[in-house]
């Protein structure tokens, strides 16, 4: 027994000098601390109720004080509105990828694949932003309702109908309509999906055109 002791003793301080070696904490730069942890929040909330994010949990996995992450963002709220707000820029990024000098059915065909293929890629992302995570908080619908304009002014955007099409109020709203019913059913496509991408893409695509056969003037 007296020859194990100090077997023991050393056993454990090596343990313990082991598990405080696993976790060092790394100096960054604002614009590095700032990135990390809006990536840390997007994937929690996006995973995660709003309620069920600490953040003590994000300042543990960040490896930095709360002190620290309060610097950045004031609030949980902030940081997750900070977060919303990138995941919005990112989707509606991927759609204005999408080149101008295609013809009007094949723009269409390539933004609903760009804007797919994005979600697809973050399919939790997608449905958080537009779910939204905590009621009816003005600023996450204002995010919200962002994209949904941003969006449509892409829609729009350069094509040759935009003078004509520009302030129509038919046609402004069978297409914000049609926006809404995307996003309803991309998110209903997320959680259960039962048409493969390209069928979804091309059920959008044959309901916006129908649409626009009824709401773009003739001649």
């Amino acid at each position: 027994m007296i020859l194990q002791m100090p077997r023991r003793r050393a056993v454990k301080r090596a343990t313990r000098a082991g598990r405080t070696a696993v976790k060092p904490r790394v100096r960054l730069d604002t614009d590095e601390r700032r990135a990390q942890l809006l990536s840390l929040a997007k994937a929690s909330f996006s995973m995660r109720a709003y309620d069920d994010v600490s953040i003590d949990d994000l300042a543990r996995e960040a490896r930095i004080s709360k002190g620290l992450l309060y610097h950045y963002f004031p609030t949980k709220r902030d940081l997750y509105v900070a977060g919303l707000r990138e995941i919005a820029d990112e989707l509606v990024g991927a759609i204005t990828s999408v080149p101008e000098h295609l013809a009007p059915i094949e723009r269409v065909r390539a933004g609903l694949d760009a804007y797919l293929d994005h979600v697809t890629r973050v399919p939790q992302a997608f449905v958080s932003l537009m779910r939204g995570g905590i009621g009816s908080d003005p600023e996450v619908a204002a995010v919200i309702e962002g994209v949904r304009t941003r969006l449509f002014e892409q829609f729009l955007h350069g094509t040759p109908f935009a003078p004509v099409l520009a302030g129509n109020a038919r046609f402004e709203t069978a297409v914000r309509g049609w926006i809404g019913f995307v996003e309803y059913a991309t998110i209903e496509w997320c959680v259960k999906p039962r048409l493969s991408r390209e069928e979804l893409r091309d059920l959008f695509t044959e309901i916006l055109f129908a649409i626009l056969g009824v709401v773009v003037p003739k001649g």
